[in-house]
């Protein structure tokens, strides 16, 4: 690594320093000058130890942004004071309070803002859109934080080449996504023309390298070309007296390439890749008349292209250009754009907002910057949670070009292009638009869908019947019109809501489940829906009735059985207990005569007997499930029954008293001896006649006179399973009879 040569960077540092008061001066007063110095030196100490990728001390690139703010974007001295600050805050150890404290609170809400958005392009997309609406509001506040960021970026774009080349190419994605169609609707043509250029270098590195190429290969004959070209104009401008520059100029090299890709067309194809702008310098009530003047000139010379004509002095953008262009045949046979304009126009053009704000008087009443800075206050309020649809439909409206349409009586509202008569009625007032019925364009109903073109004159028909629907989403082209619509029916469905969930009261009554709102958390979850709003509205519209109840009803009862089951277990078994007793009902069997059994699917749980009835086995009974004693049974005819199934239907389980006499266990034996006749009846008829015992099946296999199978039968009991292989084995043939083990009952049966 080569030495770092302290002194000469010192030097060169202060020279820059003197480059950036140079260009302050005509602009600044002596404490304004005062003030840059302080924030110079503070800035150099803070930053001492950094330096940027390229190795250079990082000093030079607050210096660099200043330049450009004051030079490019035409910003007073407070901005140069936040350009040389505006890294401080996020890369030292330095604070805001510091700030406040050394310059003021103004120098210090700007510092905020270029903080919080600083870091916009390096979260996930989601925490992107959320910054960039941050960066919005902040804008909508003070624009100089946008504008000191374009300058930021801008000089960045200049010195990429110092990154890696996966670091160059997501910078170059990031200006093309955001900051060059900011700086083209804050009317700073030539910084969005060349952030466009330096991002092309690193996407399209083969055909920027290409354009470039020929560009500069043409370079000599352009120049001949334009020079003769202005020459006859010139010589008219004279004779008519007016003060004028003629600026000759070449189009962007992104230009050129969108125009090729659009096309489909070569290099040479591309006709107005020459363009000349005339700057006149005329009084401002004069401006109109003096550049259509301008205009007849021009055309009396060259042939003009009537579909090439932009009359942009009649009709201004949004962001406050104004100009009159027009394409004309020169006489070698090529075409040649002409931009005409005054020189408050052209500072304008190129300054955008600071140069607008200058020119800009009380009387003139609200600018286009100030309505589009408006709107997006608008936006920002009405606006739903969802940051990442709220940033496609601005970079929507940031991308647009403007159509112009006239209201009934006239009068002119600019809206962006691909609008429809939906968007314009949203652009009269949000009540016209949520009560917009259908619209009259040149005279003729059409739908509220309907694509509207520069020049069409608008009514919309309204009704206070009529309000926005959710397919209107798919109507509206604006982001104003789509945060009304958005608006409008969240608020509907609020309403629709309250509603809801007076009949979801109603509903939950007739079903005698409690409405309180452990019981409301529990429906939301079980409806897998977000909040109580979402249940409310559904139950609003019928997606969620009575017979969706009913089954959430019988679910918590299966639920809650299901919990007694594992919280309060069944009858204990004993850890010695045999496998042919460890059956848990069996067992229940034997020490009690009667078992109760609970729920649909009968089975024994643990439960206490209610004192109020006293119920004993052969008595109809309920089980009622308490919250801390487990089940407690009740008598059907129980004073309290009545009570306890009107206002805890849902906490009654079934229950039935059986005794030992009244049920029967699935066992089996082995049987094995000598094959003989009459052998299998005699074995059937002890089993069934005998012992009354039902028979599941048989299965007998015989071999060279031996036979061994299985029997599987229903009994009651161990005793009455032993008395039974007791008295099977002194039929004549049999050698063996033994009991199957629990597994093997589950294989074959």
């Amino acid at each position: 690594m080569a030495e770092v040569d302290y002194e000469q960077e010192r030097i060169e540092i202060l020279k820059r320093y003197r480059n950036l008061l140079s260009v302050c001066r005509p602009t600044t007063s002596k404490e304004d000058r005062k003030k840059i110095r302080t924030a110079f030196n503070f800035a150099v100490e803070a930053h001492k130890n950094h330096r940027r990728k390229s190795g250079e001390p990082y000093i030079y690139h607050p210096i660099s942004v200043g330049q450009i703010v004051v030079e490019e974007i035409g910003l007073g001295a407070t901005s140069v004071v936040c350009s040389l600050l505006h890294d401080v805050v996020e890369d030292t150890d330095y604070t805001l309070s510091d700030i406040t404290e050394y310059f003021g609170e103004e120098v210090s809400r700007i510092i905020d803002g270029l903080t919080k958005i600083s870091d916009i392009f390096d979260q996930t997309t989601s925490v992107q859109a959320e910054n960039f609406r941050k960066m919005l509001l902040t804008l909508s506040d003070d624009v100089r934080v946008i504008l000191i960021k374009l300058a930021d970026r801008l000089h960045n774009m200049r010195t990429l080449d110092s990154l890696p080349p996966k670091k160059q190419l997501k910078v170059a994605q990031e200006t093309l996504y955001l900051f060059a169609p900011l700086a083209h609707r804050l009317g700073f043509h030539v910084i969005k023309s060349e952030l466009e250029d330096l991002a092309m270098k690193y996407t399209e590195p083969e055909a920027f390298q290409s354009i470039s190429q020929r560009l500069e290969d043409t370079e000599k004959e352009r120049s001949k070309f334009i020079s003769s070209f202005i020459q006859p104009i010139r010589r008219a401008l004279q004779k008519e007296d007016l003060q004028f520059q003629i600026q000759a100029r070449t189009k962007s090299i992104n230009s050129i390439w969108g125009k090729m890709e659009k096309k489909g067309i070569s290099f040479d194809e591309v006709y107005d890749i020459f363009a000349i702008r005339i700057v006149i310098d005329t009084p401002e009530k004069r401006e109109r008349a003096d550049c259509w003047k301008v205009y007849s000139i021009v055309t009396d010379i060259y042939r003009p292209n009537p579909d090439r004509l932009r009359d942009w002095i009649s009709t201004p953008k949004a962001n406050g250009y104004e100009s009159l262009h027009t394409t004309v045949m020169s006489k070698q046979g090529k075409w040649v754009e002409v931009q005409i304009r005054t020189k408050r126009m052209d500072e304008v053009a190129e300054k955008g907002y600071a140069a607008h704000w200058k020119y800009k008087e009380a009387k003139t009443g609200e600018s286009g910057l100030d309505k589009w800075l408006k709107r997006i206050r608008e936006i920002l309020k009405t606006s739903e949670a969802d940051a990442l649809d709220f940033m496609d439909d601005f970079k929507l409206n940031l991308f647009s070009d403007e159509i112009f349409v006239f209201t009934p009586k006239g009068e002119l509202r600019t809206l962006p292009i691909s609008s429809t008569a939906l968007d314009f009625a949203y652009s009269i007032h949000s009540q016209v638009g949520n009560h917009c019925l259908g619209a009259k364009v040149n005279h003729k109903l059409v739908p509220l869908s309907h694509v509207l073109k520069s020049g069409d004159q608008v009514e919309i028909i309204t009704s206070v019947k009529q309000s926005p629907k959710p397919d209107w989403l798919q109507y509206v082209y604006t982001a104003r019109a789509k945060g009304k619509i958005k608006s409008a029916l969240k608020e509907e469905r609020k309403r629709q809501a309250e509603e809801g969930k007076e009949i979801l009261e109603r509903k939950l009554k007739q079903l005698k489940i409690p409405y309180t709102q452990e019981n409301i958390d529990k429906l939301v979850k079980h409806f897998k829906l977000q909040a109580p709003l979402d249940l409310y509205y559904d139950v609003a519209i019928g997606l969620i009735g009575q017979k969706e109840l009913k089954s959430y009803a019988s679910d918590q009862e299966r639920g809650m059985l299901s919990f007694l089951k594992n919280t309060f277990g069944r009858s204990k078994e004993s850890p010695t207990a045999k496998p042919e007793t460890a059956d848990p009902i069996r067992q229940q069997l034997k020490t009690k005569p009667d078992t109760l059994l609970i729920g649909d699917s009968m089975e024994n749980l643990t439960y206490t007997l209610s004192p109020c009835c006293n119920p004993i086995p052969g008595d109809d009974v309920f089980g009622f499930v308490t919250i801390n004693e487990g089940i407690k049974i009740h008598r059907n005819n129980c004073p309290n029954s009545l009570q306890l199934m009107s206002k805890y239907a849902y906490r009654i389980v079934k229950a039935k008293w059986i005794s030992n006499k009244s049920i029967a266990f699935l066992s089996g034996i082995k049987v094995k001896g000598f094959d003989d006749v009459g052998l299998l009846q005699n074995l059937t008829n002890i089993i069934s006649s005998e012992y009354n015992i039902n028979i599941r099946n048989i299965h007998i296999d015989t071999n060279a006179g031996t036979f061994e199978g299985t029997v599987m039968l229903y009994i009651y009991d161990t005793q009455h399973l032993n008395n039974l292989i007791n008295k099977l084995k002194k039929i004549k043939g049999i050698q063996k009879v033994t009991r199957i083990g629990k597994e093997d009952i589950k294989d074959i049966s």
